[in-house]
């Protein structure tokens, strides 16, 4: 499956809203499927959801087997303590791919410095604001407005701290992580 093009499409194809234009057109088509597509639907989901390719997320799934522990759990922590996940969850974009622009046009900071790569690991303590010329734009104003941040995450008037790693539980992303372990596993 291919996750470029559309994204209504490739919405439509994983069953999930990776748009807020995508919720409305969305229609669930049941159907059997097999272990095998279950697993890839999730992986594909996932991927999705976070705007990462298939080697990136394979790395990061290496990566959470070998700090041990809940492999899905720290496979979700991975993922969401990326610099574009963080600027979402901040409320600074209304989708992944504006907040992955964001970042990558260089109207991001972390720390006070400037990060211009959407997959930067960001640190429990560490510091995530907009630039001034960025609180302008208009998507990011409407973004803001709507946006409200998780638990893990602490608003400041000028950025967002990350608290803590978040549990898996508080990572709101529609994916049956077992299944993805699973599919890496085999």
């Amino acid at each position: 499956m291919n996750l470029r093009g559309p994204k209504v499409r490739i919405s439509r194809q994983l069953g999930i809203p990776l748009t807020p234009k995508a919720q409305k057109h969305l229609d669930r088509r049941p159907g059997k499927m097999s272990n095998y597509k279950r697993q890839l639907m999730e992986k594909q989901r996932l991927r999705a959801q976070y705007n990462v390719g298939e080697r990136q997320l394979r790395n990061y799934f290496e990566e959470a087997s070998r700090r041990g522990g809940n492999v899905g759990a720290a496979l979700l922590q991975l993922l969401e303590t990326r610099i574009d996940a963080l600027v979402l969850r901040a409320g600074y974009a209304r989708t992944i791919f504006a907040a992955r622009q964001l970042v990558v046009h260089g109207h991001v900071k972390l720390n006070g410095r400037r990060v211009s790569f959407p997959s930067h690991a960001v640190k429990p303590g560490d510091q995530v604001a907009l630039t001034e010329k960025a609180r302008a734009i208009p998507q990011v104003v409407t973004a803001m407005e709507a946006g409200r941040a998780p638990s893990y995450l602490e608003l400041a008037g000028d950025g967002a701290r990350l608290r803590e790693l978040p549990e898996a539980t508080q990572i709101p992303v529609i994916c049956q992580l077992p299944l993805v372990v699973e599919f890496y596993s085999r």
